[in-house]
C-alpha cells in the first residue's frame, strides 16, 4: 500500500500531488503525467490541474484511482472513467486499474493547482 493511501481516502483541500517517495512514487508520477492529457469536456483544464483527482491507493501492481468531477450530474462521467483507466493502464507496472467516482468531499475551486486558478482568475 502507498504512503498516499490516507489522502485519498479523505483528501485534503488544495491540488493533488503524487507521491513523491515511496513504492509506488515513480508510477504515480508517470499515472499523473497521462492524466495532465486528459481535459475535462466542458472546461478547458486538464483533470489534475483542475483538482479532480483526489489519490491513489495501491494493491501489490493494481491501482484504484479515486477521483470526482465538478458537478455530480456530468453526463460524460461513464466516458471519463474509461478514458481515465486506459491512461493509467498505460503506465509499465501497472497490472489493472479501476476508477472510483467520489462526491464527497465535493470538488471546489480551493482543488485547482495554482496553474489553473491563474488561468480562470482565482489568484
Amino acid at each position: 500500500m502507498s504512503a498516499s493511501d490516507s489522502p485519498a481516502a479523505n483528501p485534503p483541500p488544495g491540488p493533488f500531488a503524487p507521491a513523491s517517495e515511496g513504492p509506488y512514487a515513480e508510477r504515480e508520477q508517470r499515472i499523473t503525467e497521462n492524466l495532465k492529457q486528459i481535459y475535462d469536456p466542458e472546461i478547458p483544464m486538464n483533470i489534475v490541474d483542475l483538482g479532480l483527482i483526489y489519490g491513489f491507493e495501491w494493491t501489490e501492481d493494481a491501482v484504484k484511482l479515486r477521483m470526482t468531477l465538478t458537478a455530480p450530474g456530468c453526463p460524460v462521467a461513464g466516458i471519463l472513467a474509461e478514458e481515465v483507466k486506459l491512461a493509467i493502464e498505460k503506465v509499465p507496472n501497472v497490472k489493472g486499474a479501476t476508477v472510483e467516482m467520489v462526491w464527497d468531499p465535493p470538488w471546489s475551486p480551493e482543488r485547482m493547482s495554482e496553474f489553473a486558478k491563474r488561468q480562470f482568475g482565482y489568484a
